[in-house]
């Protein structure tokens, strides 16, 4: 019986030795081989994920044994043969629908106990990657805790009251650091080669804000393991304009990052469709597979799955190139962990350290100056390394150097001028300007980069864009709610009366960081900020 071990010395009765809590880290495409495959390309699913998710009923071996035994039968039926031996899945509480009479608060308060996992009740045998505290999942088909989703959801958590949750929920990601020196996309071993946008300084600082800096300390080791798997590499001194994984070397002996998969295959929960892409790539510019799906696979390590952000032709989806470019908003989360870790060093008291950090911090800040703000168009936008030059989509990623208050006050007024008239809608902000058709892109729009701008412009007393943002988006998600009873993954901001463009999977409902959002906004329309003396 596996257990976590925990320091007595530690205050806080935190994570801090775990073990194995016997899964496999074998994904299920290179478990099952061919049997995976041929599920997948057969489409016995709608969603590729679907199977990716199943738990075998025996073991995976004999399984794989029986299939080749009786695939070449003439009546053999593959559908019968999955079902007969995997547990399929189900969406999260699809057949839940909340008291008609239900407020949306009281709607909220209830999911989180629908979207919370206890230890106790993870499944075995298939590829969730159990952990060992309790967690809160978005929803729908995502059934594991996603990295970056996770951040805005605790937000919610905090304003409900639910500390204990929260602490659980950063324990886990502590735990996940531990035993494989990152924070996988999600707690599913097909998720393992690729992490999400570095959120977890943000939930320490978050705790830290609740229980005190000595949080800061006792994630102290996370919080270096994390940088350095996200700058793995950067101590090789590489020719300028060229990447080593998740690192970018630049002019200047600059170091900056980017998105990447340690893989390029198709993903396992998107199989046929990522296999159908590449096919396409490969016919209309000859593209190589594997570039192709390291570039898929990348997107997905953003978050932004998928956006015109990493097309080379905003409407050619067969144009991705992800791995050529350089974030802005990767890059100040970086910025913000280095800063991190300069501030829980000296509260350790380790001056040497200290002085590092803080150093790597000021070089990013300037870095971002540099290569993110383009002085012609007067906004901040990504930086294609190959080409040398920004690229052309303006998006949301914008506002970051907003929200970590690494703008001058002129670009953050430039900013504020361009959302309002450019990305600003009934429902709130568009995600990015184009309509590639990609749920990304306009007309979505989605919880965390709505947040992230109100923010931003509130760093810059830019209150009146700020709240009008805040406003927009709280009247749609309750608009919403009134008629359809439901908390979305993602809204249509541009047509209020329409849903999202759903993108690469049905629209989904729950939704850990819509939920999380709706509260820490609804909550800021209680205190007046003193109204802004630059207009």
């Amino acid at each position: 019986m596996s257990r976590i071990q925990t320091k007595s010395s530690d205050p806080f009765g935190r994570v801090t030795t775990p073990t194995s809590l016997g899964q496999t880290q074998t994904s299920p495409d290179e478990l099952y081989g061919k049997l995976f495959k041929d599920v997948q390309m057969k489409r016995i699913f709608p969603d590729s994920k679907t199977f990716a998710d199943c738990i075998p009923l025996c073991d995976p071996v004999l399984i794989i044994e029986r299939y080749f035994h009786l695939m070449h039968r003439p009546d053999f039926d593959l559908e019968r043969f999955v079902r007969d031996n995997f547990q399929v899945p189900k969406e999260i509480k699809k057949e839940y629908r909340p008291d008609p009479q239900q407020t949306i608060d009281d709607h909220i308060e209830e999911l989180w106990e629908i979207l919370t996992r206890q230890p106790k009740d993870q499944e075995r045998g298939g590829s969730l990657l159990v952990l060992p505290r309790q967690y809160v999942v978005p929803g729908g088909r995502f059934r594991e805790i996603y990295y970056w989703d996770s951040y805005f959801t605790m937000l919610g958590l905090k304003d409900a009251g639910r500390v204990d949750l929260l602490c659980d929920m950063v324990d886990n990601f502590a735990y996940l650091i531990d035993r494989f020196g990152h924070v996988p996309n999600g707690n599913r071993n097909y998720y393992l080669s690729r992490s999400q946008p570095p959120y977890f300084a943000l939930m320490v600082k978050l705790l830290s804000d609740i229980e005190g800096k000595e949080i800061l300390i006792h994630y102290l080791p996370r919080l270096q393991r994390e940088y350095d798997y996200w700058m793995s590499g950067s101590d090789r001194k590489g020719t300028p304009y060229t990447g080593h994984r998740r690192v970018v070397f630049l002019s200047d002996g600059l170091c900056l990052n980017r998105y990447w998969d340690d893989k390029a295959t198709p993903r396992p929960e998107a199989y046929i469709e990522d296999i159908e892409l590449a096919e396409l790539a490969h016919h209309q510019f000859h593209a190589n597979e594997s570039d192709l799906y390291r570039h898929i696979r990348a997107a997905a390590e953003s978050g932004w799955d998928f956006s015109s952000r990493w097309l080379r032709d905003k409407n050619n989806f067969a144009s991705i190139h992800t791995t050529d470019i350089v974030p802005v908003d990767l890059n100040c989360l970086m910025y913000n962990l280095e800063s991190q870790l300069a501030e829980a060093y000296e509260y350790k008291g380790q001056h040497e350290m200290h002085i590092r950090y803080k150093h790597k911090a000021q070089l990013r800040a300037k870095a971002i100056q540099k290569y993110f703000w383009d002085p012609a168009r007067n906004f901040f936008m990504d930086y294609d390394f190959r080409a040398r030059n920004f690229t052309d989509s303006f998006t949301l990623a914008a506002t970051y150097p907003l929200f970590f208050r690494l703008a001058t006050n002129r670009q953050a007024h430039y900013v504020d001028t361009y959302l309002r008239f450019n990305f600003l809608r009934s429902g709130g902000l568009l995600t990015t300007l184009s309509k590639s058709g990609q749920q990304w892109d306009s007309p979505n729009g989605w919880a965390p980069l709505q947040y992230t701008a109100y923010k931003g412009l509130k760093n810059y007393n830019l209150y009146r864009t700020a709240e009008r943002i805040r406003d927009h988006w709280l009247a749609l998600n309750r608009k919403t709610f009134k008629y359809t009873r439901k908390m979305l993954e993602k809204y249509n901001v541009a047509d209020t009366n329409l849903e999202a463009h759903p993108g690469e999977y049905k629209l989904q409902e729950g939704f850990g960081w819509t939920n999380g959002v709706y509260l820490q906004l609804k909550l800021s329309q209680k205190v007046r900020p003193v109204p802004s003396l630059i207009l």
